[in-house]
């Protein structure tokens, strides 16, 4: 039996799926805000401060970070895959702004900065320390190598994408990734 998270009550979370896994020391700022899919896995060490739904079967590695307040929030769809030490913001204070920063500034005292969803589709796939900014959309399949950093620009989907300057390289074998999944589905067949 796996112990309890020990940074909040688990009863607390609003959706938890069947055989959901969230780590032993995962920090959910706001776990009524969190809705987890079934058989998703959420690493030891992650951070997680802002509205998080993840779908189904998607794992988010450890050491991630996923940021941005209250107002802000991500999404993640089935069967996606955050490798260890990303970074999802879907919030970010206006450094040159005249207002205070940080989680222990009452709201109004803040400077108002950019919050925007960020939203991560089936299959897709960050590479380990990934940076994703607020406002991005990742579409259907998409990954990217160690280190990428993802800003507001159209991403194709089933395409690879490298580095700070998220240069494409390639295509990903889409096809054969949902046919894999839908046979796991049907056919009942969970690790978990």
């Amino acid at each position: 039996m796996e112990k309890a998270n020990i940074f909040f009550d688990m009863s607390s979370i609003r959706s938890l799926g069947k055989n959901a896994i969230i780590g032993r020391t995962v920090r959910i700022r706001r776990p009524e805000l969190a809705s987890i899919g079934a058989g998703s896995i959420i690493d030891d060490f992650t951070y997680i401060s802002t509205r998080l739904e993840v779908g189904r079967y998607s794992h988010i590695g450890a050491g991630t970070h996923i940021i941005g307040g209250k107002g802000a929030g991500v999404s993640i769809g089935n069967f996606a895959n955050i490798a260890p030490g990303c970074n999802i913001i879907a919030g970010q204070h206006d450094y040159r702004g005249g207002g205070l920063m940080g989680p222990a500034i009452p709201e109004k005292y803040c400077s108002k900065g950019e919050s925007a969803p960020v939203k991560i589709g089936d299959h897709a796939l960050l590479g380990c320390g990934t940076v994703v900014l607020p406002g991005v959309e990742i579409p259907e399949g998409m990954a990217t190598g160690a280190y990428t950093i993802l800003k507001k620009k159209e991403y194709k989907p089933w395409t690879l994408y490298v580095g700070p300057s998220a240069r494409e390289i390639g295509a990903r074998q889409g096809g054969r990734m949902k046919e894999a999944a839908s046979r796991m589905e049907s056919d009942g067949e969970y690790w978990l």
